[in-house]
Parts: C-alpha cells; structure tokens; sequence
C-alpha cells in the first residue's frame, strides 16, 4: 500500500457511526472564529514556535507568505514582518475577516475564500507556503501538499500533531458510546506522503506546544466537546466531571515538516 492510500485509509476509519451522527442534536463539527482569533492573539504574544522559525528563516524582507486554512492567523501573523504579504485561504470567510482585522500594520492581507487546493489557481507564487494544523482533515494529501510545492518558491512548511488530533479524547467516546477510536494515521504517516508525492527531501522537528486551544477546561471548552461528542446540553456536567480524567484534551507533540518548493 502506497503512503497516500494508507493516509487515507487511516482518515476513513475516523468517520462517525451513522446511529452517533443521527442522535447528534447539532453538528458536531466546526468551530466558533473567535476561538481561532484568541489562538492568533496568543500566537503573537507567545515566543516564535519552530513553525514560526523555518518559514521566518526562509522569507526575504517583504516577502509574501501562503498560508492555508489559515484560521486566524496564528501560522502567519507572528512572521509578518518579514512577511508583508499574507495570501490566506480558508472556506469561512469570517475567519477571513479576523485575520485582515487582527494583522493591521503588519501586513497587506490578500484573503481568497475556499478550499484549498480547489482554489490554488487563484493563488501567485509566494516565497514560502505554510499549512497548520488542517492536515488530518485532507484524506487526499498528496493533491494538497503538491499545490502548494508548485507555488512556493523557496520553502513549504506543514505543521501538525503528531498524532490526530482527537485522539486524546479517545476514552470519552468509550465512555458515553462505548467506542473504540482508531490509532492513526500519524504525523510519520504524513511525513512519507510527503517524501513520496514530492520527492523532494524532507526535513523534520519535532517539538512540545505549551498552549492550544482545547488549553482552558472553561464553559466554552466543555460546550465544544460535548458537541464534538454528539451529545445534548444536558450532559455538560457529565462532560465536566470526565474531562478532569483527562491529561490533556489536544494533543501537545507537534511536527513541523519542511522541504522546497518549486515554483
């Protein structure tokens, strides 16, 4: 099995029985934008993540910067300067929005609304790419990360954890639905989809965040996952009271990958 099948085969066994999604009382996916931006706002005041530092040390003065699925800017916000220009691409436009409002001074926002790499053709070449923490919701990894290869002239950075992201709350689906969550795929995974759809070489750090923004056990955090768990308002306390058992509810081992591009 080729790396790329195995990534997406590993995403697949990820998806919800239908007998969860259909008790679900509301979707249990998506996010608030607000949450993005207090990720950003602490992004900027916190010291530069190795992210932060492999695509600073690859733009000139001035540079302009992709960032994919950009949130609120956490990623990009934080090199800017050097980068002056932010080409940001996410599918919600508010997220787009906070980012033009939270960069200011800093730098000239270019937002481009959509999925990425449907909207590539949009999209110049930059100096560097950079894509945080979107992929384990790209089953087809190859097509996403080949994008943006062919627009960056000098460098591509991927960060993500290295393990999925909602692995730390596996024992809470035992809990209330008495279900097994997988185990893959892996940030290793996604370093050879990478090696194998670019044939570039490819460069790796691992490292420890201090701060996410499953980080504040507050109102806010339970509300989020008792959705994410497909379970009424009701059951907040019994969230609550589950997630003190909990070491953590993201994960905090991270990677950051990084390889040219070649545009």
């Amino acid at each position: 099995m080729t790396a790329a099948a195995h990534w997406a085969q590993a995403l697949a066994e990820w998806a919800l029985p239908d007998e969860v999604l259909t008790a679900a009382p509301e979707s249990p996916y998506g996010f608030d934008p607000h949450v993005f931006v207090e990720v950003a706002r602490a992004a900027l005041d916190d010291l530069p993540t190795p992210t932060h530092r492999r695509v600073a040390e690859a733009l000139h003065p001035g540079g302009a910067l992709l960032d994919v699925g950009c949130g609120g800017g956490a990623a990009s916000l934080p090199v800017a300067p050097p980068a002056r220009r932010i080409v940001a691409v996410d599918q919600d436009s508010r997220m787009l929005d906070a980012l033009v409002d939270l960069a200011a001074d800093r730098a000239e926002v270019v937002p481009v609304v959509g999925r990425w790499p449907d909207v590539a053709e949009r999209v110049g070449t930059v100096e560097v790419a950079v894509c945080a923490n979107v992929a384990y919701n790209v089953p087809d990894l190859p097509e996403f990360v080949d994008a943006l290869t062919r627009l960056a002239r000098h460098r591509v950075v991927l960060e993500l954890s290295a393990v999925h992201p909602q692995s730390s709350v596996t024992p809470l689906w035992r809990r209330f639905w008495d279900l097994d969550r997988p185990t893959g795929p892996t940030g290793e995974d996604a370093e050879a989809v990478v090696r194998e759809a670019t044939g570039a070489e490819i460069s790796a750090e691992r490292w420890t965040r201090t701060r996410s923004f499953m980080g504040d056990r507050g109102a806010d955090t339970v509300a989020w996952l008792r959705r994410r768990l497909c379970l009424p308002a009701s059951a907040d306390l019994q969230v609550a009271e589950a997630m003190r058992d909990l070491p953590e509810l993201a994960p905090s081992d991270m990677v950051t990958l990084w390889w040219p591009g070649r545009a």
